[in-house]
Order: C-alpha cells, then sequence, then structure tokens
C-alpha cells in the first residue's frame, strides 16, 4: 500500500522523534536526534508504526540486534531491513529499542517486543525493504535528522 494511500491520520505521528512523509509509491520518514542513538532509535520507531500501531506491542521479549555497514548511511539501511526482515521470516514487532552504541560503521542495541497477533496487531503496510532513495542524515544545531523511503 503507497503512504498516500495511508490515511491521513498517520502522516502526523503521535509519537515524538519522527514525523512520516508522502512519496509517489512508496513511504518514507523523517527521524530526528540528539544523537545517532536516539535517531536509529527514532528511525526503527518510525518503521514500526508504518506497519502498526506500535502503542499495541508489548515489550515482552529482548532481543539484541548488531548491524554493520560502511558508513552511517548504510548503517541506518542496515538497521532497518533488519527489523523488516525479523518481521517477515519471525513476524516480530519491537517497540522499544534500547540502542547502546553506534558508530560510523556499526550499531549495537537491546530491542524490545513480541511476536506479531493479528487480532492485536492490525497490519497498516508491508515494507519490502529501505532504500538508499533521498537517503540523508544530518546534523543541525538540535541534533540529527535523516530522511528515507522505504519501499512497499
Amino acid at each position: 500500500m503507497a503512504y498516500n494511500r495511508l490515511p491521513p491520520t498517520l502522516w502526523r505521528c503521535a509519537i515524538p522523534g519522527f514525523r512520516l512523509i508522502q512519496h509517489t509509491a512508496d513511504t518514507g520518514f523523517i527521524a530526528y536526534g540528539a544523537d545517532m542513538r536516539e535517531l536509529f532509535a527514532n528511525a526503527a520507531r518510525a518503521l514500526f508504526s508504518i506497519v502498526t500501531d506500535v502503542k499495541t506491542i508489548r515489550a515482552a521479549e529482548k532481543r539484541t540486534i548488531t548491524a554493520e555497514a560502511v558508513d552511517r548511511e548504510a548503517l541506518l539501511v542496515a538497521w532497518l531491513n533488519e527489523f523488516i526482515f525479523l518481521f517477515d521470516s519471525e513476524q516480530r514487532l519491537f517497540s522499544r529499542f534500547d540502542v547502546r552504541a553506534v558508530s560510523k560503521t556499526k550499531v549495537r542495541a537491546v530491542v524490545y517486543g513480541e511476536r506479531a497477533e493479528p487480532s492485536r496487531h492490525p497490519i497498516k503496510t508491508g515494507l519490502k525493504s529501505a532504500t538508499y532513495h533521498q537517503l540523508k542524515i544530518t546534523k543541525g544545531p538540535k541534533g540529527y535528522r535523516a530522511r528515507l523511503i522505504l519501499d512497499v
């Protein structure tokens, strides 16, 4: 389902730290963070808010997630694609992201969530992957900002 077909109420999410953006055939978000750890956590929250209502995801299970890449932009894509893989392969949803460390090439976090239950977690849209299209991470006076498009 394309972002422009999502209900307008999803365009501005009530969860601070990100906002969803419209893209022609896909969906995306702009995530914010005072530092890279907060930015990566908010990007993951944005991803799962596109998939389902994150308020319904319990922190019932704990898992350590790591991702590696050649630079920060590629690292953000790898980080998010790891979550898409876990959702596709194991039906895992996450709502809490304790990002322990982010370097230029590696991220490590402890994340909390549960297995998706269709009765409690209606899927808003499926995601194929995080993309490099229009990907940008910038640093400003209030912290970091990342713009990312997701293939639906």
